[in-house]
């Protein structure tokens, strides 16, 4: 593995898309219950204020950069990523992959019928990847323990676990050796995308490190988050200079 980058204390793995999957691949081998996580810049502006987050974050067996201005940012820094890994392209690595060695995989998030949904159309991107188990990601405590023993009955090699950001990583990192999966991999919103209820920006978008833009333009409501971008900014580039 790679060096490691810091972002105001938290910390993620320089590794390409390439080599993360192979990380995975490697962790599915091993059989060892592994948790792989996902920070973005709002992640890393959540954590200042959550320790707990923050913890969560550095201990996890990876840590890929879901952000192009984490990129840009290291670059100005003198740090360098290699480049950024978000989460649904580390997710569809590892379906292309697990295709090929009939990984076992179990989805969870999302509004009810979303992570189905998705589970449908991956199985006709990559027939060879067994989609053994789907929820949706509006359970409740009481429903828990039931959620609980339904993954771990499926006994899967990756768990995709899309609860929104601070939720879906104390959760997996809660419940990780109840849960019998062998890899749990946070994936914020990507069951939307990987439903089809959402678009994700075009390539040429993502090229000139307007996707937020893009974002912003199609759900005007996540306005407030897109704050955390300027934060993320004085946080990890503007503080250190001033």
């Amino acid at each position: 593995m790679g060096k490691i980058v810091d972002f105001s204390g938290v910390k993620v793995d320089n590794v390409t898309l390439t080599e993360a999957a192979e990380i995975v691949r490697h962790y599915v081998i091993e059989g060892k219950a592994r948790i792989v996580v996902t920070p973005n810049p709002e992640m890393i502006v959540a954590a200042q204020a959550d320790s707990e987050l923050k913890d969560i974050i550095n201990k996890a067996d990876l840590r890929v950069a879901d952000g192009i201005s984490m990129v840009v940012v290291s670059r100005i820094l003198g740090k360098p990523l290699k480049e950024r890994v978000s989460g649904i392209d580390l997710a569809l690595k590892l379906m292309e992959i697990g295709s090929d060695y009939k990984y076992r995989v179990f989805l969870l998030g999302g509004a009810p019928g979303v992570a189905e949904e998705a589970g449908r159309r991956l199985k006709k991107q990559f027939p060879g990847i067994e989609i053994i188990g789907a929820y949706h990601g509006y359970f409740n405590a009481g429903d828990e323990s039931s959620v609980i023993k339904k993954i771990s009955d499926s006994n899967p090699d990756i768990l995709f676990v899309g609860l929104g950001a601070g939720r879906q990583e104390k959760w997996l990192n809660h419940h990780l050796y109840e849960l019998g999966a062998t890899v749990g991999m946070t994936i914020g919103g990507s069951l939307d995308v990987l439903s089809g209820r959402k678009q994700r920006a075009p390539r040429w978008i993502q090229a000139l490190y307007i996707e937020w833009l893009y974002r912003l333009l199609a759900e005007p409501q996540r306005w407030e988050r897109q704050l955390a971008l300027p934060k993320f900014l004085y946080l990890t580039l503007i503080k250190k200079v001033l």
